[in-house]
């Protein structure tokens, strides 16, 4: 299984970083390959970082040959994606909402398509926005029809929507367990439904 950690967060090295390397360090011990994509980094090397619709359908003019290519190729080889932003007002950081807005192609392929896809946020306060950030990256995510999942797993409990904490996330323990929780679940699910991304083998 091979699983991709998107960080929404313009600080390669920040609270949600934190945790999305947690959850790949949880993606290798479950037996899978772990990859941690900063989105700034491959934005900031963009002429224009942001949709502005230049081709309907979607040709993928504006990225070909930069770093955003060789992300995206990286995605549609993904088993799983675990998203991860700070909370921004209450919502995604403009970073990862401008990436997603650039994955157009991908939706138009259905590379995405049944790729099993967790979130993961962190905010200033314990009641910070997390859940509300939470479910903006899945909103997301089922736009691309990839099969959204919690952190529910049989050996902790049924979960809720995704893993969220408060900074400093090295400090939130809650939070860190929350997340193990949500790669390993990401990784069951990604197993069991490894046959219904076939679609992008074949092609189609």
């Amino acid at each position: 299984m091979f699983i991709v950690a998107i960080n929404g967060s313009p600080n390669p090295t920040g609270n949600t970083a934190y945790m999305l390397r947690a959850a790949l360090d949880e993606v290798v011990k479950c037996g899978g390959e772990g990859y941690f994509l900063q989105v700034s980094a491959v934005l900031n090397k963009l002429k224009t970082p942001f949709c502005i619709d230049c081709s309907h359908p979607c040709d993928g003019k504006c990225y070909r040959g930069t770093e955003l290519e060789e992300a995206f190729n990286l995605l549609r080889r993904a088993d799983g994606l675990i998203l991860g932003s700070p909370v921004y007002f209450c919502t995604v950081s403009s970073q990862l909402k401008a990436f997603w807005d650039k994955t157009r192609v991908l939706r138009t392929e259905k590379a995405l398509l049944n790729v099993v896809g967790g979130a993961l946020s962190v905010g200033v306060g314990r009641f910070g926005g997390q859940e509300t950030t939470v479910q903006a990256m899945q909103d997301m995510m089922l736009c691309q029809g990839m099969t959204v999942v919690g952190e529910g797993y049989i050996e902790n409990d049924a979960g809720h929507q995704g893993a969220c904490a408060q900074s400093q996330a090295s400090d939130d323990q809650n939070g860190i367990e929350r997340t193990r929780a949500l790669a390993r679940r990401v990784m069951e699910v990604a197993k069991a439904t490894v046959e219904l991304r076939a679609h992008r083998a074949q092609g189609k």
